[in-house]
C-alpha cells in the first residue's frame, strides 16, 4: 500500500477522474437509459404475462364451471328423454294390449254371431227336412188309409165329429 502512495500522482488522478466522470456521463446518456428502458419493458412484459396467465386461469375456471353446468344440464335432459321414452313405450305397449284385447273380443263376438247364424240355418234346414219327412210319412199313411173306401168314410166321419160347428 505504501508503494501506491509513493507512486500516486495528482495529474494521473485528475485525468483518471475526468475520464471516469466522462465515461459515466456517456454511459448514462447512451447505455444506461436504453438498458433501463429494456429492463422496464421486460418488467412490464412480465407483469402483462402474469396478468394474462391470471386471466387465462380465471377463464379456465369459468369454462370448467360452465362445462360442469352444461354437463349437468345434458344429464338432466338425457334422464328426462329416457323417462319420456320409457313412458311412451309403456303407453304404446298398453295401447297395443288394449287394442289386441278389443280386437280379440270383437273376433270372439263375430265368431259367436257366425256360430249362432250357422246354428239357426242348420235348425231351419233340419226343420224343413223334418217337415218334408213328416209330410212324406203322412202322405204314405194317408195313401194307405185312403186306399180303402171304408177307411175313407170312417176318417171323414171322425173328422166331422171332431170338428165343432159354430
Amino acid at each position: 500500500m505504501e508503494k501506491l502512495w509513493e507512486d500516486f500522482g495528482f495529474g494521473l488522478f485528475f485525468w483518471n477522474a475526468i475520464i471516469f466522470i466522462g465515461l459515466i456521463f456517456l454511459l448514462r446518456k447512451f447505455a444506461w437509459k436504453p438498458i433501463l428502458d429494456s429492463v422496464n419493458e421486460r418488467e412490464e412484459g412480465i407483469k402483462n404475462a402474469l396478468l394474462s396467465a391470471d386471466n387465462a386461469r380465471k377463464e379456465m375456471q369459468n369454462l370448467q364451471s360452465d362445462n360442469q353446468r352444461i354437463l349437468q344440464e345434458a344429464r338432466l335432459e338425457r334422464d328426462s328423454l329416457l323417462k319420456d321414452a320409457r313412458e311412451m313405450k309403456e303407453k304404446m305397449v298398453a295401447d297395443a294390449k288394449n287394442e289386441a284385447q278389443a280386437q280379440g273380443l270383437k273376433m270372439i263376438e263375430q265368431a259367436k254371431a257366425a256360430i249362432e247364424s250357422e246354428k239357426n240355418a242348420a235348425m231351419a234346414e233340419l226343420k224343413l227336412h223334418v217337415s218334408t219327412l213328416s209330410i212324406e210319412i203322412a202322405e204314405k199313411l194317408l195313401k194307405d188309409e185312403l186306399s180303402n173306401k171304408e177307411a175313407q168314410v170312417k176318417l171323414v166321419e171322425k173328422m166331422l165329429g171332431d170338428a165343432k160347428l159354430n
